[in-house]
Order: structure tokens, then sequence, then C-alpha cells
């Protein structure tokens, strides 16, 4: 059966799966002999920035460094499939046209990348279509998928903003808690624990001057500096987990699920062998490689970072500042009808007193987000319908979504609340 490493940041996310045969779900992750995890088939990997817009270019900076660093250990482009909006490197506020970096001193990571699929084909259907093998429930794209085997291993690395229990998620740990078993040869890792989120690095005042918004993730060029400096075949998984641990400590908390029992593996049996002229031999507990960063940005608040830049930096009077102003302005503006709409729901459903201890409640570490999908899902749709998309920003309230959920709210009375709420606010206002 085949194995699967899956990383999640910001959701930056790492899945690795050893060995899978094809088949539906409950095939694809199976428990595992011990004879098939000596076998080493197919290297695949899916690489997915879920976000658009220039002020989420990290994301994409992140998968464009991915696919290097597997090219350069030997995958090869009909085993690596990517989605990325690729609205990046060409888009008329990148100060180095057709040119992506991950970091400061960065060569440019967004040449040669396949974009297999790009805009609206970067969804979860043709997500879940390619990890599955079914070319037949694909929507536009290159039609690549992961033609698995018995003996394959598979790396998905996932970035983006999100919320709890989402497939973005800043709160990236929510997504596997009480979910991923330990026996279906399955390892993940993830940027965050339940309740916090993920950061941004490589900002303004670090980043070079000419440049307004943040070049990478904290834990994705956590991972990928590391895989840089040294041989993959030197280094496991579970080295490289803490080295990432350590180095993203002060800010939020890295976290692993699943089948640990394949954190021994090398990295190299998912990501194949580079061997850089710089590593060394053997690989200690603490790296010089993994130098420690400048103060970071809160994953959710980069965007803002990048608005409030490109709104200082015209001249008086030039339209671009009066442009900049209006984007600054709505993006508060959002934020605050998203938070008030949620805090007045509470209000009305559980009372003002424990209205909040109940929409920020965290369930025991085993328990999943939510025990209802379904009613997550129908509780985010009856906001979005009476006060507009939750957007980026508005993903961090799932979990208040899901507990109305668990405290067994419905669907009706949640569309009175949320209509009672946004009375005052139209769709279009968010």
């Amino acid at each position: 059966m085949a194995r699967l490493y899956l990383a999640v940041i910001a959701v930056q996310l790492l899945l690795l799966v050893a060995g899978v045969a094809g088949g539906p779900w409950q095939e694809f992750f199976r428990p595992q002999s011990e004879m098939e995890r000596d076998v080493i088939g197919t290297r695949w990997a899916v690489l997915i920035a879920g976000s658009n817009g220039f002020e989420n270019y990290r994301h994409q900076a992140d998968v464009c460094h991915a696919y290097r660093i597997l090219k350069k250990g030997g995958l090869r482009d009909e085993n690596i499939v990517v989605f990325m909006y690729d609205d990046i490197a060409n888009n008329s506020a990148n100060p180095r046209p057709g040119v992506i970096i991950n970091n400061p001193n960065s060569s440019d990571v967004y040449a040669g990348v396949p974009k297999d699929y790009t805009g609206k084909d970067v969804n979860v259907k043709n997500f879940l279509a390619v990890l599955l093998g079914d070319k037949s429930a694909l929507t536009g794209g290159s039609g690549k998928v992961v033609n698995r085997s018995q003996d394959d291993h598979i790396f998905v690395y996932y970035t983006d903003h999100g919320g709890p229990g989402m497939l973005e998620a800043c709160e990236s740990e929510s997504i596997f808690e009480g979910l991923l078993p330990a026996n279906i040869s399955v390892y993940a890792t993830t940027a965050s624990n339940a309740i916090e989120s993920s950061w941004a690095a490589y900002c303004p005042g670090e980043a070079p001057p000419e440049f307004m918004t943040c070049l990478g993730d904290l834990y994705s060029v956590s991972w990928m500096e590391d895989s840089d400096a040294h041989n993959l075949g030197n280094e496991s998984l579970e080295l490289q987990y803490n080295k990432v641990k350590n180095r993203t400590l002060s800010w939020s908390h890295v976290m692993q699920y699943g089948d640990l029992g394949l954190n021994a593996e090398n990295l190299s049996l998912f990501m194949g062998s580079s061997d850089p002229a710089n590593h060394s031999a053997t690989v200690g507990s603490t790296d010089i490689s993994l130098r420690q960063l400048s103060p970071t940005v809160h994953q959710r608040d980069a965007d803002l970072l990048y608005f409030w830049h490109k709104y200082r930096k015209p001249y008086e009077g030039m339209p671009e500042k009066s442009e900049a102003r209006k984007q600054l302005l709505e993006v508060l503006a959002h934020r605050s009808r998203v938070d008030n709409g949620i805090e007045l729901i509470g209000g009305s459903l559980f009372g003002t007193e424990i209205g909040p201890q109940v929409l920020n409640a965290v369930r025991p570490a085993g328990q999943p987000l939510v025990d209802d999908w379904d009613c997550l899902k129908s509780m985010v749709r009856g906001f979005e319908e009476q006060c507009g998309l939750l957007g980026q920003y508005g993903m961090k309230h799932t979990r208040a979504f899901a507990n109305m959920c668990n405290a067994g709210i419905g669907a009706e009375a949640m569309h009175k609340a949320a209509t009672k709420a946004c009375a005052t606010a139209t769709p279009s206002a968010f």
C-alpha cells in the first residue's frame, strides 16, 4: 500500500502517503503490512497554493520553491501535480515581472513550474480527483492525476489561509484532530495547533525594499530551507519535524499526526535525494542553516500589511494612493462587519453572557472539531447568504459555527439569528 506525507501550512500542511493501491478511499487508506513498508515505488507529489491576489504572494512562492526541491530530488514533471492561481508572477504589482522569490536572497523559483490547475480550476473537487486518480471527475486543467500503484509514495503540500476544520487552515491542526487514524500509512505535519494561527515570513522590512508583501510562510520556508541545505537521504522526517518545530516555537506550535512510525523514514523516500554542496554527512538536531527569523507577521494580518504599505507608498494626490486607501478601508470594514456579525449571532443564540464562551470553546484533544460536518457547511452557507462572504479573514470563525452545531443549533435558528444580526448590512458590503 502506498504511503502519504501531508504538510499543511497556514494552512500549511504536509501529508505523506506510503504505498497506495488504486480504488476508493477505504482502499486508498488501509492498514499496511511490514513487508509493504520496505518497498519503494514511484514518488508522486501534489502541491497546492489555495489563495490568489498579490497580497497572498507567499503561498504561490512557497509552492514554486517546493517544486524546485522535488525536481532537485529527481522527481519528474509527470509525477508532480501543481495547483496555483498563477496570478502573481505577471501581476502589475510585481516589482520583478515574471519572477517569484521565496526569501530575500532567493533566485527565481517560478520559471519552469508546471501549471496543471490554475485560476478557477484550483478547487477541492479537482484536488480530490487528482489525489484519487479519477480523471473523469476533473473539470479543466492539464488532466494530470496521481496514477498510483501498490508501492508508491505520495507527498502532498498545501499552503493557504483558513480556519478550524477547513482544508485551508491557519488553525491547521483542526483538520486532523480526532480524524486521522494511526494505521493507514499517512503521516501529516501542520504549521500550528488547533487554536492558533501560523505566521508569514520575510515581510516588508526583511524582504527587498521594493516588495510590499510577505515572500513566504514561517513553517514552509523552515522545512524548505532545511531541505535545501541537506542531503534528504541523511535526514529523517522526525528530525526535520523537530528542527522546524524549534525554529517556529516562538510563534506557533508545529504538530504531527497519523502514522508516527513513518517519521523514522528518510525525507528522500518522498522528496527524492538531493545532495547540496554544503550539506553535512550527519545532520544534528540543531542546525545553523535554520537561522532565527526576524519578527514575523500573523497570517491573518499579512494582507492588511500589504494594503497598508501600498497605501503609504504613493505620493499624496496620486490616483494609486486614493485607490490604495479605498482598498485598505474596505479590508478593515469587512473585518469589523464579520466580527460584529458573529458576535451578534452568538448573543442571539446563547445570550450575551455566555455567547462568547460557547463560540470560542475548544473541544478536548482527540475529538474532532464538529460531530456533523454537513451541519457545519450549512451554518457557513446560512451566514454567507444573509451576511455576505466570510472571505479569508472570516474563516477564523469556523470554530464558532462548529460550536453552534455541537450545541444543537439547527439551520433555521441560525438563519433567523443571521438575518437579524446582518439586517443593516448587505452581502456586497462584505
